[in-house]
């Protein structure tokens, strides 16, 4: 979520901005003055301010004066009384991004912060291109773009991104929520001829079918009530970039027909309007669903599902490569340390064993958040086990012991060994009840009985 820090003194817009922007989906902070921006600057980073030019006291060109001398990686948009263009043109001068207008549209204000946001990220990645010429040219064999990894499957992963990237062509990303499906949109868009241009997102699944329709077609004055002006929609602000439509499984069934043809013709036509407009954008989608199963419950158009799954891109949950949680921790506790100026140096051996063998439901997201969760909790430098949330903690202490002993390899006694602790512990749990120990271990009681016997532990179980 991008953080915009509003700066005006006149306490309607202030608090308008912040509404439409949070409705947008950023993280919307208002400041009434220049001194109560520093305030908030001081606190936690921004990723743009929005800030008026004329204030009482100290105004918009001393704010962005502040900002570049502090070395801020903060875009910087003025906004100006009609006929202050001159102080707004200054200000771009002394290091602004641009400037609007006063009185603006909301549609205005959110183009303009998407267009800051993409040249925040192009200026980002020229930083991280020129880092890898000094380097040999290469990216780090630990990560793509925004992505950590280093396990088998996510390497395999960034090797078919890297392979797709430059065609036009649609893909679809699957896999668990949490699992980083924007980023793999996000890597594709980078890496491909359409860098320079929008990257768009929009969640299917969060806007309700009527709006949603408007909201990637567009639509002409008059076409509903509430319409009383033209609108572009997601499709022709994408043009030349890519539009990554995320939880498709949730797109209703009559906008998927209108998407089926949006993909074949590449053409649009604004609800309310009897021209069609051509389009070129390359379209990503996304889900967590099962869409084949979709399609024969009849919950997703067959059609529609073999068009958008040309390229197939699978991410594997955190559970399947837990050789990356390290090295993903190490990376979410310097981020943190940047935005919330704290100085974890890393996590205590014991926190890391438990982290590795939770099994991560909400996947690279859980992770993230437990990270900056601890990192608040903790007492001391490193982030240890009691700074970890019950949960997690828990299934580290439930997790089995499978390991080595002596240095013995082999698969079959190390199977014995999980098995016989497996067994154990369930009896341990249930108190020795028996039936209800095969429960908890998914074997018939029988086979319990013969387990018990053959590991020697029938002391610690009893009838039932």
């Amino acid at each position: 979520m991008r953080r915009v820090l509003v700066v005006d003194d006149e306490e309607n817009l202030r608090h308008m901005l912040q509404i439409l922007l949070r409705r947008e989906g950023y993280e919307a902070v208002g400041a009434a003055s220049v001194d109560a921006a520093l305030g908030e600057l001081d606190a936690g980073p921004y990723d743009i301010i929005l800030t008026d030019l004329r204030m009482p006291g100290r105004g918009g060109l001393e704010l962005v004066d502040e900002v570049r001398r502090r070395n801020l990686d903060t875009t910087v948009v003025v906004m100006t009384a009609y006929g202050s263009r001159e102080v707004a043109i200054e200000a771009m001068k002394r290091g602004a991004y641009d400037y609007l207008s006063k009185p603006f549209e909301a549609d205005e204000v959110v183009l303009l912060l998407r267009k800051a946001e993409e040249r925040e990220r192009l200026s980002r990645e020229n930083r991280q291109l020129r880092t890898q010429l000094k380097s040999g040219g290469r990216e780090p064999e630990t990560g793509l773009g925004e992505m950590v990894a280093r396990s088998a499957p996510m390497n395999e992963l960034f090797r078919t991104i890297r392979k797709i990237a430059e065609y036009k062509t649609t893909a679809l990303v699957e896999g668990e929520s949490g699992t980083g499906k924007e980023l793999v949109a996000r890597a594709l868009h980078r890496l491909s001829p359409r860098a320079s241009a929008p990257f768009i997102a929009v969640n299917c699944g969060a806007i309700p079918g009527p709006l949603l329709e408007s909201e990637l077609f567009g639509h002409r004055k008059g076409a509903f009530t509430d319409a009383n002006r033209d609108r572009k929609g997601l499709f022709e602000e994408a043009t030349g970039g890519t539009l990554f439509l995320d939880e498709i499984g949730e797109l209703p069934l009559g906008l998927q027909v209108k998407l089926l043809r949006v993909l074949q013709e590449e053409e649009i036509r604004r609800l309310g309007d009897t021209q069609d407009i051509k389009v070129d954008v390359r379209v990503v989608a996304a889900t967590a669903r099962d869409l084949a199963a979709e399609v024969k419950r009849g919950g997703f158009r067959e059609d529609l599902y073999y068009r958008l799954n040309v390229l197939a891109l699978h991410i594997p949950p955190l559970r399947e490569r837990r050789e990356d949680i390290p090295l993903l921790v190490d990376h979410f506790i310097h981020r943190m340390n940047a935005r919330m100026g704290l100085a974890i140096t890393g996590t205590s051996p014991e926190a890391l064993r438990v982290l590795v063998q939770f099994d991560w439901p909400g996947n690279v997201r859980e992770l993230e958040n437990t990270i900056e969760r601890a990192m608040v909790l903790c007492e001391g430098a490193q982030i240890d086990v009691d700074s970890l949330p019950d949960r997690t903690k828990m299934a580290g202490r439930d997790a089995p012991t499978a390991a080595p002993v002596d240095g013995d390899l082999s698969i079959k006694r190390a199977s014995r060994r999980s098995e016989e602790d497996l067994i154990r512990r369930a009896l341990a749990r249930t108190g020795g009840n028996r039936t209800r120990a095969a429960e908890l271990l998914e074997i018939s009681h029988r086979a319990l009985l013969y387990k018990i016997k053959e590991y020697g532990i029938a002391g610690e179980a009893k009838a039932s």
